[in-house]
């Protein structure tokens, strides 16, 4: 039987000592692909903030995802958390808050923050990603208010569903040139792949820790 996971898990799944985060987001890393940014590539990757907000309905843990719209610059159409490029005088996490509320409207002073996850590397935009997960304070759902010039829909998804064998798949795909191994998630059919798939998986290995599992057990 699947364990019901609570927010007291998740703090502690954030504050596990010595957890290899970069280990657990590999599960779901498409294969082959960069994981650091390439000592020749000129400048600095830009700096970025997302925000894994947990929140409850119907007494189960649910994430908010968002699909971008197909015309974005950067990533179009494809399935991600709320979050942007850093502004000068703000810490990561206030930029994840702030790009939430631009994004679905959820207001900062009703989140709590948790904690942070490892960040990563996202070759084709060249960013720096730093996740960091909150949770909706009141212990509500939260009235969500999709900004239209980004975000083309809201996707609220079970944890329980994550935690599942029939959340997850791979493909092979053609992209920029190449053939690559594709781990994703699926969830109300579309495809959850990269830098969210990694993050993603970041989350349910360390509730799995929590629970007693190890890392490379990858049975549901």
């Amino acid at each position: 039987m699947q364990k019901r996971y609570t927010i007291h898990d998740i703090k502690h799944a954030l504050s596990l000592p010595d957890f290899d985060g970069a280990a657990a987001q590999q599960k779901m890393t498409p294969v082959p692909r960069g994981i650091r940014r390439p000592p020749s590539r000129p400048g600095k990757a830009r700096l970025g903030g997302v925000l894994a907000l947990f929140y409850c309905y119907q007494d189960e843990l649910y994430l908010v995802l968002t699909k971008r719209r197909d015309d974005m610059n950067d990533h179009a159409g494809q399935i991600s958390f709320p979050g942007g490029k850093h502004e000068e005088g703000e810490t990561l996490t206030e930029t994840a808050v702030r790009e939430a509320n631009e994004e679905i409207g959820v207001l900062p002073d009703h989140l709590t923050i948790l904690g942070q996850l490892t960040p990563l590397y996202i070759p084709p935009s060249d960013f720096e990603v730093h996740p960091t997960v909150a949770w909706y304070a009141n212990g509500k759902r939260p009235s969500f208010t999709p900004n239209d010039n980004e975000v083309a829909k809201i996707l609220e998804v079970p944890l329980s569903y994550l935690l599942t064998s029939d959340a997850r798949d791979e493909e092979i795909w053609h992209l920029r040139g190449y053939d690559v191994r594709v781990p994703f998630f699926t969830v109300g059919g579309h495809k959850v792949w990269g830098a969210t798939a990694m993050i993603l998986s970041e989350l349910i290995e360390r509730l799995r820790s929590v629970n007693g599992r190890p890392i490379n057990d990858r049975a549901e």
